[in-house]
C-alpha cells in the first residue's frame, strides 16, 4: 500500500510573513519558480492548493513552495478586497497584491522555514519592482533594499530589526526588537538611563538575538544566562505585551553584564 505523506500545512497564525505589493499585472508563478533556480540552486517545487472558487485566474492559487526541506505557502494574487484592504492599511499605491504565509515546523528548522519564505519575497518584489512588507518587523522592502539582502545563508539580522522608542518610565530610554516572534520567541526588550550611548545597546540586543535563535532557546522569566560566544551573562527580569504597529507584541525585559574571560 502507498502511503501518502502529509504535506506541510500553514502555520497555527496563518498570518503572513510578508505582504508583496506591486502595479503592474501578478506575474506567472512559473517566473519565480525559474529566478529562484538559479537564484539558490533549486530546484523549487510547486504543489498547488485547492484554488479559490471566486477566482477564475491560475495565478491567484495558493502554491506550496519546496526547496529541499523548507517549505512555504504563496500566492502571487490576493483577491480585489484585500488587496485594497492592504493598500489602504499600508499606505502604498499598488493596486495589486501577493503574500508569502510560513508553514509549519520544529524549533530545530524554523530559521531555515524562514529564510525560505524571504527568500520567496525577496523574488516577487524584484521580479515586480514592487514593495514588500515584512509584517513582523513593520518594514517595507523595495527592489534596492533587498540587494542589500542577498539572503545566501540565514543571519538573524536579516529577519530581526533593534530599535529605539519612546517609553512611560520617566528618564529612561526604551530598546526593543521585532522579529523575533517569526521563530516562536518573544520579542527583547531593555531600558537605560536617557542621555547614555544607544548605539551599544541596539548592537547588543542584536548579538543576544543571535544567540538565542542559535541556541533555539526560549529562556523563563527569572533565569540568567551566560552566552560564551558573545561575553555577556543575560537576566530575563519580566514579560508583557505591548500593542506595536496595531499589533500585540510579546516582550522579555532583558539586562546583561560582561562576562570575565
Amino acid at each position: 500500500m502507498k502511503i501518502r505523506r502529509k504535506l506541510p500545512k500553514a502555520s497555527r497564525s496563518s498570518r503572513p510573513l510578508y505582504i508583496v505589493g506591486y502595479s503592474s499585472d501578478p506575474l506567472a508563478p512559473s517566473y519565480l519558480q525559474a529566478w529562484f533556480d538559479l537564484e539558490y540552486g533549486g530546484p523549487l517545487r510547486y504543489t498547488r492548493q485547492p484554488t479559490d472558487t471566486t477566482h477564475a485566474r491560475q495565478d491567484a492559487a495558493e502554491v506550496l513552495a519546496t526547496h529541499g526541506p523548507w517549505s512555504a505557502l504563496f500566492r502571487v494574487a490576493l483577491n480585489e478586497a484585500k488587496a485594497t484592504a492592504w493598500k489602504d492599511r499600508l499606505n502604498w499605491r499598488h493596486p495589486y497584491a501577493g503574500q508569502v504565509v510560513p508553514t509549519s515546523t520544529t524549533p530545530a528548522h524554523v530559521c531555515d522555514h524562514v529564510l525560505h519564505a524571504a527568500r520567496l519575497a525577496r523574488g516577487l518584489t524584484l521580479l515586480s519592482e514592487g514593495t514588500a512588507y515584512d509584517l513582523v518587523t513593520q518594514t517595507y522592502l523595495n527592489p534596492s533594499d533587498w540587494q542589500d539582502l542577498t539572503l545566501s545563508e540565514f543571519h538573524t539580522k536579516d529577519h530581526v530589526v533593534v530599535s529605539q522608542g519612546d517609553t512611560d518610565r520617566p528618564n529612561e530610554e526604551w530598546f526593543y526588537t521585532l522579529g523575533l516572534s517569526k521563530f516562536g520567541r518573544d520579542e527583547l526588550e531593555t531600558f537605560q538611563p536617557v542621555g547614555l550611548p544607544g548605539q551599544p545597546v541596539l548592537e547588543r540586543l542584536g548579538d543576544i538575538a543571535a544567540e538565542l535563535n542559535r541556541l533555539g532557546s526560549q529562556p523563563k522569566v527569572g533565569q540568567t544566562l551566560a552566552f560564551s560566544d558573545i561575553g555577556l551573562s543575560v537576566s530575563f527580569l519580566g514579560h508583557r505585551t505591548a500593542q506595536l504597529g496595531g499589533l500585540a507584541v510579546p516582550l522579555r525585559e532583558i539586562r546583561w553584564m560582561k562576562t570575565i574571560a
